[in-house]
């Protein structure tokens, strides 16, 4: 069923665990992950990019087929939208939440543009996550590892400013293939966990490590993105698998797998696995005017 993120990180916050939020370039990628999730018990989010979806319109549709045809909550987040135009064509498309990253300019440009969408999105019910701090490249990890990390005093005042459902912050992760190890400053964390009122999330959660990310999720961190591990792990298991000959058939097959078998291994080191839970309308509910559907955990 096609959710709200909102709905996937607030239980997630609530109750202390996290969810991956996985790439969902293409239809493959879409399979794989919803397929883990299924067998799973999991909730999914997915994430894209501007740059990689010639038709916006469309992309949504294809994802929102099939997580209506799912049984566990999806939601599906434009990631890194570049511009406030773009943000809003997500809204327009379908995604069911934006981020919008004006982490590189000042904190009042940052908060004044981030409040404007909030305002705009949640008018049509679409979550916003934004990022204060700013996550670098783990190419250049020996520099953007040790700066423009998140304040806890800022964030306080950025959440209570612009509205926002959830924050990205900067605590040591990057995207990307890190050059160095990755080194997550839990004591910022654990602060902005406390100080901040809203879902926290941890960007380059790719080639972090898994016990990192584990901890991650027990300190505040509800979301954690998952880009280059999903593109490797299809990689991976191509390579693995030699195909030559017929057997050049099973290709999208082994992709999927590898993909799927990735993606069930986010579920365990968040701690999300089997927290999915279903969604029971009652018949003529909206024609009678009642209070939404019924729900239940799925066990």
């Amino acid at each position: 069923m096609y959710v709200t993120m909102k709905e996937i990180v607030d239980r997630a916050y609530k109750e202390g665990y996290g969810v991956p939020a996985v790439l969902g370039e293409n239809e493959t990628c879409i399979i794989a992950a919803i397929g883990a999730a299924e067998e799973t018990k999991s909730p999914l989010i997915f994430i894209n990019f501007v740059d990689t979806m010639p038709d916006p319109f469309f992309y949504c549709r294809m994802v929102k087929t099939y997580a209506d045809q799912a049984s566990v909550p999806v939601a599906l987040c434009l990631d890194h939208s570049p511009d406030f135009a773009d943000a809003v064509a997500g809204i327009q498309a379908g995604f069911s939440a934006v981020m919008i990253d004006r982490s590189r300019l000042p904190f009042d440009e940052n908060a004044k543009e981030v409040k404007e969408l909030v305002r705009i999105a949640h008018s049509v019910g679409v979550t916003v996550e934004a990022e204060l701090g700013h996550v670098g490249d783990g190419e250049n990890y020996e520099t953007d590892g040790k700066t423009a990390f998140t304040d806890p005093d800022e964030a306080q005042r950025f959440v209570e400013e612009t509205g926002i459902d959830c924050l990205a912050v900067a605590v040591g992760t990057a995207h990307g293939a890190y050059r160095g190890t990755p080194k997550i400053q839990f004591d910022r964390l654990r602060e902005l966990h406390e100080r901040c009122s809203v879902p926290l999330v941890l960007h380059g959660g790719s080639g972090s490590g898994d016990e990192n990310i584990y901890k991650a999720c027990q300190n505040g961190i509800a979301k954690v993105n998952f880009a280059r591990d999903i593109v490797q792990a299809g990689y991976d298991a191509l390579m693995e698998a030699k195909l030559e000959g017929d057997s050049m058939y099973d290709f999208f097959d082994v992709i999927t797998n590898g993909i799927k078998e990735k993606v069930k291994h986010f579920f365990e080191i968040t701690g999300c696995k089997g927290k999915a839970w279903s969604q029971i309308p009652e018949f003529g509910v909206q024609k009678l005017g009642l209070e939404g559907g019924k729900e239940h955990e799925d066990k």
